[in-house]
């Protein structure tokens, strides 16, 4: 059974590293699950690995969660079969998904979570677990292999999701960039998670957990908001594609 914590972001403004996750990364892990708590950290840029793991030990400490970097390990794919869950932090979704297909981890850890190893992300963490990346928000500052991620999940998140423009922008809108997504790609659901919401998969029951709505999109439909106590059970649908009819 597939055990998923999906993440809109680390931290709000006025908010401490992981607030919002914390606890529910603790109900989400039980004791077993922490054994050996594994970090992806690849999508860290501006701040080393090390540092990267750090932050979350301080932030997750005081629920008795230990995480050990990936990158420590010599085989990281080993490292992967060997854990007891996989957390994949934020930072540039591009650097992340070009680093984890060079180490050619996709695989290992899709296998991992079809075992029923828990598998959190936050913000490019969750980008990752969709089917591909195209819904990040990043810059391209990294060229991966493809844009095929994960695909843990069948549907697309849009992290730190924003509808409104900010006064004076004149640029597209993340509403708009979603919608050409959805024209584009008109099979796929986008969920628009804006910060402080976590998607909670477990096998194929999925809710949301935050105060906020969701944002949906899909391709020849009407956008509509969902409040976090919606049934959202169609996005674990898979989409039909036209050429499997």
């Amino acid at each position: 059974m597939r055990r998923l914590l999906l993440i809109s972001n680390s931290a709000s403004p006025g908010e401490s590293y992981l607030e919002k996750a914390g606890p529910d990364l603790n109900d989400f892990l039980t004791e077993a699950d922490r054994e050996e708590v594994i970090l992806v950290p690849y999508a860290a840029i501006t701040y080393s690995y090390d540092e990267y793991v750090s932050k979350v030990n301080k932030a997750l400490e005081p629920f008795g969660i230990k995480v050990h970097g990936l990158h420590t390990y010599d085989d990281p794919v080993a490292a992967i079969k060997q854990a007891t869950a996989i957390l994949v932090g934020g930072g540039n979704t591009w650097v992340l998904t070009a680093t984890m297909q060079r180490l050619g981890l996709m695989e290992p850890i899709r296998e991992a979570v079809s075992l029923g190893i828990p598998y959190s992300g936050w913000s490019a963490g969750s980008n990752v677990a969709c089917p591909t990346l195209m819904t990040t928000n990043d810059m391209p500052i990294a060229e991966p292999e493809s844009f095929h991620t994960l695909g843990l999940i069948p549907f697309q998140i849009n992290p730190h999701y924003l509808d409104k423009a900010p006064e004076g922008h004149g640029g597209e809108t993340r509403d708009f960039r979603i919608i050409e997504f959805v024209t584009q790609n008109p099979d796929i659901f986008v969920a628009g998670l804006r910060e402080g919401s976590r998607f909670l998969i477990q096998g194929d029951e999925i809710e949301v957990h935050g105060e906020n709505n969701v944002r949906i999109y899909h391709g020849g439909e009407e956008t509509q908001e969902m409040m976090p106590t919606g049934d959202f059970s169609f996005l674990l649908q898979e989409p039909s594609r036209e050429e499997e009819k």
